[in-house]
């Protein structure tokens, strides 16, 4: 986990075409897609702008320089996390259908409906698109450039103070782990070894979370004194300059955002024609 944090980060620094946009070109694209898949209606013709959107995301990681495998590897830790709640969709009525067909009945009369893997299907693509554009933004968008550039869009000035605070010391946090488990390591420490005892190995890992979070403590406590005798109060705030867009960054914002926007309408509008043709 602390490689993946450094990792990630590194990425971000890289030089390309997507690493240089201003980062709230970035945090725009990436919200707008993002709101357009989750407002799409929960209809099996949602694969026509999530196939689209995939296309266009996939276009802006190549331009990226990061490897595909990079990419997959994320969303590999990603999956789980909503993996369960799209898989256990199956095994519910939801309020999207009016009529159920059960396809296998399980024991306890558990019962997999047709009209909810349909639904886990939909939810599934829905998911894969927006976090596939949240992997985009963070792969090629630094910490600090993601809060300089929402604090450019408007974010209050209490928030960006705070989340900056917690950026640096996620990463002091990180550090003091680090240091931690290279000590476990010196030590030939292995918390699952089967060949320590078991009492041993829940005592050296309780007083080493013990130490971490006094460690953390104590770091605080220097850096907010150090703070205060640079003139730190409640009135403090986070300065962030104006920075102008250029001309290539607002043509490609622009476009980005006409097809972000056209996908959906164009898609919905074509599927409902479809459709009627259809019953006609």
């Amino acid at each position: 986990m602390i490689e993946e944090i450094y990792s990630i980060e590194r990425q971000a620094m890289g030089k390309s075409p997507v690493h240089s946009l201003d980062a709230r070109i970035k945090i725009i694209l990436a919200f707008s897609a993002i709101i357009a898949m989750v407002a799409y209606p929960y209809t099996t013709d949602v694969i026509i702008p999530g196939v689209l959107f995939l296309i266009f995301f996939t276009v802006l990681w190549l331009f990226s320089g990061i490897s595909i495998s990079s990419y997959l590897k994320r969303v590999v830790l990603i999956l789980p996390f909503g993996f369960f709640i799209i898989f256990f969709q199956i095994f519910f009525e939801n309020s999207h259908y009016t009529t159920f067909t059960p396809l296998v009945t399980l024991p306890l009369n558990i019962h997999i409906y047709a009209e909810s893997v349909e639904f886990a299907y939909i939810l599934f693509i829905k998911f894969i698109v927006c976090i596939s554009f949240i992997i985009l933004l963070s792969s090629t968008t630094t910490m600090q450039d993601l809060l300089t550039g929402a604090r450019r869009l408007g974010l209050p000035s209490e928030f960006a103070l705070v989340i900056g605070l917690m950026i640096r010391y996620l990463f002091v946090f990180a550090d003091i782990l680090g240091k931690m488990k290279n000590v476990f390591d010196t030590r030939f420490f292995n918390a699952f070894d089967r060949n320590l005892p078991y009492k041993y190995r829940l005592k050296t890992i309780a007083y080493a979370v013990g130490t971490m979070f006094i460690r953390s403590y104590e770091q605080g406590e220097r850096t907010y004194l150090s703070m205060l005798c640079r003139g730190y109060s409640k009135d403090s705030y986070l300065h962030v300059g104006t920075k102008k867009l250029t001309n290539k960054e607002i043509f490609f914002l622009s476009f980005s955002l006409a097809f972000i926007v056209a996908v959906p309408v164009l898609s919905y509008i074509y599927s409902n024609a479809f459709t009627t043709v259809l019953g006609i």
